[in-house]
């Protein structure tokens, strides 16, 4: 038999196939080489992360909602809740409305955007669970353990009878539905909203009481099938492993505040100070947590505020203010004199660092340490007081406005 002879036109041929099968193979290797965890590469940044959650109600619609601002270094994380009636002109709906109705009206996107622009910031990631599976993950991590102060017994406009014990319980299955869904008559929607937030910092500690068992690898497709993300599987993982890490005992707890007014025969909670006031208390949330040393972030500081000038609330309503900020406030008195022109911040704690910061939220920079007679009289409070602010003519309520000499 002859050999069989290739023409030089197929030699041609199979040459350029070759070089594109090559050509292929590089690109695959290549594609594979620059396919990075975008949350992998923000860890080791040792930046603050922020992802918004959303669980939705039974019908879709978004029954309750949080920002979860987290420094993987220290562990340390903060849950800001986001009201579903907080009002505002919303850009992608074109009117004055809701921020639930963006989210139904406009998809999970036009939310995040939104919410961006409300607390001031950029958010990488969220995740979205239904209710359904909101309380199956929950159920599998045996339960949301949550303070009730008292008994419910309720009946549902559908005359379901509702019934919780009070006291520190665990809530399964039905129970979280009924938790979440309860309005008593002497309810105000703040409360409700506290209970949401209260749910939501319950499932992350559930999954930082049960992480070893969630993120086995036989374990962590079936937990986070539950959960959809703007990540791919890996990234996923990667993301609630870091939340799981938080350090669940010490969770900062904030909320947009602000006064009800009705609008287009709907009430809608309105921001305080048209909402700047929620952008600078996330933004010292966020400071204390970035705090490289940890001490910053290690427990809730003590104020005292003493209203030093004639007008009258000023003291009070300024507590408001840093209670918000997710300082412990003691109850506003007056200074032993009303007649201070500057506003001054009193360190009894020995922490400039920290001092800064306070001052920071309210613009101060007048800050010294307390005498020794400032720090006998602060230790004999119960609280144990850490900074003392005394109120003087050059505060206007929210900010000290510097004089003009």
């Amino acid at each position: 038999m002859g050999k069989i002879k290739i023409r030089d036109e197929q030699k041609g041929v199979i040459f350029i196939a070759l070089i594109i099968l090559i050509g292929v193979a590089i690109s695959i290797v290549f594609a594979f080489s620059l396919k990075t965890n975008t949350v992998e590469d923000a860890l080791k940044e040792k930046g603050i992360m922020r992802t918004l959650i959303v669980v939705e109600d039974k019908d879709s619609s978004m029954l309750f909602s949080s920002v979860l601002i987290y420094n993987p270094t220290s562990n340390k994380a903060a849950l800001v809740n986001l009201p579903g009636y907080t009002g505002a002109i919303y850009q992608s709906l074109g009117r004055v409305d809701k921020l639930e109705k963006v989210y139904s009206d406009a998809g999970i996107t036009a939310f995040r955007n939104e919410t961006e622009k409300l607390l001031g910031m950029t958010i990488p990631y969220y995740a979205i669970l239904t209710l359904d599976s909101f309380i199956k993950i929950s159920d599998y991590l045996g339960g949301m353990r949550v303070f009730i102060s008292e008994p419910v017994d309720c009946v549902s406009e559908e005359n379901e009878r509702w019934l919780l014990p009070s006291g520190a319980i665990n809530l399964d299955g039905d129970k979280i539905t009924t938790y979440l869904h309860y309005r008593l008559e002497d309810e105000t929607e703040a409360d409700v909203q506290e209970r949401y937030q209260n749910a939501m910092a319950a499932f992350i500690t559930g999954l930082h009481d049960k992480k070893f068992i969630i993120f086995n690898k036989e374990n962590r497709k079936r937990y986070l099938d539950f959960i959809q993300t703007n990540l791919n599987e890996e990234e996923e993982i990667t993301l609630f492993e870091a939340i799981a890490d938080v350090d669940a005992e010490s969770i900062i707890k904030q909320t947009i505040t602000g006064s009800l007014r009705r609008v287009d025969g709907q009430q809608l909670l309105m921001p305080d100070n048209n909402g700047e006031f929620i952008k600078e208390a996330v933004k010292t949330t966020t400071n204390l947590l970035a705090s490289t040393d940890g001490t910053l972030t290690s427990r809730v500081y003590v104020l005292e505020i003493q209203n030093g000038t004639t007008t009258q609330g000023l003291a009070r309503n300024t507590a408001i203010l840093f209670q918000n900020a997710s300082y412990d406030v003691l109850s506003p008195v007056n200074a032993p004199r009303n007649d201070y022109e500057e506003t001054v911040i009193i360190d009894h704690l020995g922490n400039m660092d920290v001092a800064k910061i306070v001052g920071d939220f309210i613009h101060c920079t007048n800050i010294r340490e307390a005498t020794p007679e400032e720090e006998a009289e602060s230790s004999s409070l119960d609280a144990g007081v850490d900074f003392t602010i005394i109120l003087g003519r050059d505060f206007d309520g929210r900010y000290v406005v510097p004089s003009r000499r």
